[in-house]
C-alpha cells in the first residue's frame, strides 16, 4: 500500500470511531448560540481558523481568539477549543474563561478525561493519534499531530454541511459571503 492509501485508511479508521451523532448537538449548541469564537494553536489552530471561514460562509457571526478584531466573549456565545492532547496551556485557559463568562464550551480533542475536557459541555472526540503517541491511540505513520488535524478538519466540514442544512444555505448563498478581493 502506498503512503497515500496508508493515510486515507488511518483517517477512515478514525473518524469510524468518532461520534457523528455529537455533531448533531454541536450543530444546535451553535445555532443556539450568540456568536461562535474558535482557538486552537498550530496546526490545529490553523483547522479551527478554517472552520470559521466556513461558518462565516454560512453566515454565523464568528471569531478567532488571538485576532485583533476579535471582541470579547460573552454569556451566549459558545467557544470550539481544540487540542489534539487536551493539554494546551492557552486553549484550556481560554475554554477555563469562557466557562466562568457562562458560554458553553465544545472540545475538540484525543483526550476526553483532559484539563481542555473537565471545562467542556460537550466533547468531539476525535481518536487519532498527537504528537505525544500515548498508549491506546491509533498507529500512524505520519508525524506529530497530522492524523488528528486531519481528521478534526473533516470533522469540522461535516459540522459546517450539517449547520448549513439546519440553515437552509445552498451552495450559493454561502458564495455571496466567499472573498471577491482575491
Amino acid at each position: 500500500m502506498d503512503q497515500i492509501e496508508t493515510i486515507l485508511t488511518e483517517i477512515s479508521s478514525v473518524l469510524k470511531e468518532s461520534n457523528t451523532q455529537d455533531v448533531d448537538m454541536i450543530v444546535k449548541e451553535l445555532g443556539n448560540g450568540n456568536r461562535i469564537f474558535v482557538i486552537g494553536e498550530g496546526r490545529s489552530g490553523l483547522m479551527s481558523k478554517s472552520f470559521a471561514m466556513r461558518l462565516m460562509h454560512l453566515d454565523a457571526e464568528v471569531y478567532v481568539i488571538g485576532e485583533t478584531i476579535t471582541p470579547a466573549i460573552s454569556a451566549g456565545d459558545v467557544l470550539i477549543a481544540v487540542s489534539g492532547s487536551g493539554n494546551t496551556k492557552s486553549v484550556i485557559w481560554t475554554a477555563e474563561k469562557a466557562q466562568s463568562v457562562g458560554c458553553p464550551v465544545i472540545a475538540v480533542t484525543t483526550d476526553t478525561e483532559s484539563e481542555l475536557a473537565s471545562y467542556a459541555s460537550l466533547i468531539l472526540h476525535v481518536p487519532a493519534a498527537t504528537k505525544y503517541r500515548k498508549e491506546g491511540e491509533q498507529a500512524t505513520i505520519q508525524p506529530l499531530g497530522s492524523l488528528f488535524d486531519q481528521c478534526a478538519h473533516i470533522l469540522f466540514d461535516h459540522i459546517c454541511l450539517t449547520y448549513a442544512n439546519s440553515k437552509e444555505i445552498s451552495n450559493e448563498q454561502a458564495f455571496l459571503k466567499h472573498s471577491n478581493m482575491e
